[in-house]
Formats: C-alpha cells, structure tokens, sequence
C-alpha cells in the first residue's frame, strides 16, 4: 500500500526545540528545532519515503475548546519567541521537500490531522499514517488505514502504534480513548476528567462497561452504588471532557486530490539542498550525500551549524546520539 504521512507539525517543532542544541542559521535566527525536523524528514525520506504528505499546524487565534472551556492549556506558558520564529519557518522546510502545509483558524493540529485521515481513509491502496509527538490522534487508529507513528525517546526512536499495541499500552481500544481520556482527563490540556479516576479504574470501568455514555446511565440508575457516588456528582464534567477530547473530523478546508500530495521523492533534490545551504545544515548537507564518492566544494562551503552562543561547532554534543 502507499503511504500518506500526516505530520503533527507544531508537536514535533515542540519536542524538536527541547531536544535540539540551540543552533542558529548564518544569518542568526534561531534554527536548533528546524535542524530536528529536517533529521526527521531524512531519516524518514532514507527509510521509508511516504508516497503523499502534509504537515498540519495549529492557529494562533483561539480554538473551538477555548470558545467551549475557557481554561482549555490555560495553564501553559506562552511559547517563547525563538519558538514562535521557527514555528513560522518551519513551513519554508516543509516546502523545501515539496510537503504542503495546512491551517484553520479555530482549529488545532490535531483536527486536521483527523479531517485528513477521514478523508483518506477508505482510500484505495493507501494507509495513513500519523507522525505526531503526543498520543491525541491515538483515538484514529484503524487497523489497515490509520495507525500513529510516535517518538520513544528524542527526536530520532519511534514507535508506530496499531489497535494492538493500543490495547496492550493502555487497556483500551482507539474507539475507547475518547472516553479514556474524559474519565481520566489531560493535564497537559488543563482537561480535569473525573476526580478520583485514574488510569487504572478507567480502563477498569470501560473494559465492564464498554463506554462512557454507559457508565453514566449505569451510574444515572443507581444501579452501581460506587459508580453513583463517584460519578454522577461529575457528570458534566466527564461530557465536558470527553467533548473537549474528541477530534473534529470535518474541519472546513479543501483537501486536494491525494495525487497532489506527493513531496519531492529525492533526498537530493535542489530545494532541499539550497535551503540546507542557507541554513547552514553541514551535517545534514553531508548527509544527503555520504553514500556518494565525496561531497561537492559547494556543500562544503556551506558552513557548520552554529550553537546558540554564536561559535562554530560543527556537531553538537549529544547530536550523534539522538540522530
């Protein structure tokens, strides 16, 4: 089957601006998690190159959730400048491989990313797959259509999850996450789920009962003396949850005809090469074309990537381990 890569681009600029050195390009912006991604879309393009991709991004402008919960990621500190640059930035990289970006205003990542997946999933001989930094987009998984490819450890050792290994990690199906999630809530979205349940009594309640809509009712007829002490008292708070967890799979936008989504099938294509050349990315430059004989007085020239205090220093301490 083909493969369409959906990539979670703001997760990954994310964990690629903490794990990544802080570099800078020749001309002094910031460009350690632009470095991260790129290694990424080597080592994937080296690997196994996806027939079609996107990258989805988040809006600034508030979303849909913070319209519904004014606390929604309240509680997270704004995102500091050098981040934001290379947020920005990160949509000349993906076009440098030919990878077309997307966007909607109200809208996260997240949603697109599951807008994309409905539209392509029954599609004829292609899979799906989510290249993400968190497990959001584990409520997708289909197995033989959608699965979810996500980091380990860095930015470099990934795992690619089916309705197996979900299961088997967290006690429940992707169909079951929804609920999952609204019992246990997401702290890192400021989602505060149902006080008192954790992962355990979750995955405990939904393996009884199935879902959440049932807990609820069993809880709603006293039918459970625990169940209506625990739960009916946040009734509103597990919907709300769930409502807050739960991905919009129609997101208004125009998705183009797959055949339209295929990216430069080339590590060494020109474009990707001139804007490792004005990034300064040596190493990466190197590596494009280490199986070859040598490397071109131009790719030499390009210089060395450079940390954030301004010094030349070629390969970062710790770079050969993540990459």
């Amino acid at each position: 089957m083909k493969k369409l890569l959906l990539i979670d681009a703001n997760s990954i600029i994310h964990r690629s601006f903490h794990a990544i050195p802080p570099f800078t390009a020749p001309d002094g912006r910031p460009s350690g998690a632009i470095y991260g991604i790129a290694s990424i879309l080597l080592k994937l393009w080296r690997e196994d190159r996806p027939d079609y991709a996107v990258a989805l991004f988040d809006r600034p402008e508030p979303t849909f959730r913070e319209q519904k919960y004014a606390e929604y990621k309240a509680q997270r500190p704004p995102a500091p400048n050098e981040l934001i640059a290379q947020i920005v930035e990160a949509h000349a990289l993906f076009a440098a491989f030919g990878i077309p970006t997307f966007e909607a205003p109200g809208y996260e990542a997240d949603d697109l990313i599951a807008t994309f997946a409905e539209r392509f999933r029954r599609e004829e001989g292609v899979k799906v797959v989510i290249l993400t930094g968190d497990r959001d987009t584990l409520q997708l998984v289909e197995d033989g259509h959608v699965f979810v490819q996500t980091f380990i450890k860095g930015v470099s050792d990934t795992m690619i999850y089916d309705e197996a290994s979900v299961k088997e990690k967290f006690g429940v199906t992707p169909g079951q996450m929804v609920d999952y999630k609204a019992l246990v809530g997401d702290a890192s979205d400021n989602i505060k789920g149902v006080p008192g349940i954790g992962p355990k009594t979750a995955v405990e309640l939904l393996q009884k009962f199935g879902s959440l809509d049932k807990i609820l009712d069993t809880a709603a007829h006293g039918e459970d003396a625990m169940l209506e002490k625990k739960i009916t008292p946040h009734r509103a708070a597990a919907e709300q949850s769930r409502d807050l967890v739960v991905l919009e799979r129609h997101v208004p936008i125009v998705i183009p005809p797959i055949g339209d989504l295929a990216p430069h099938a080339d590590i060494k294509d020109k474009h990707i090469e001139e804007y490792f050349i004005t990034m300064g990315f040596a190493t990466l430059l190197k590596r494009i074309y280490e199986s070859d004989a040598g490397v071109s007085g131009a790719k030499q020239a390009s210089g060395k990537e450079k940390r954030g205090n301004g010094q030349g220093s070629g390969m970062a301490d710790g770079q050969k381990a993540l990459f």
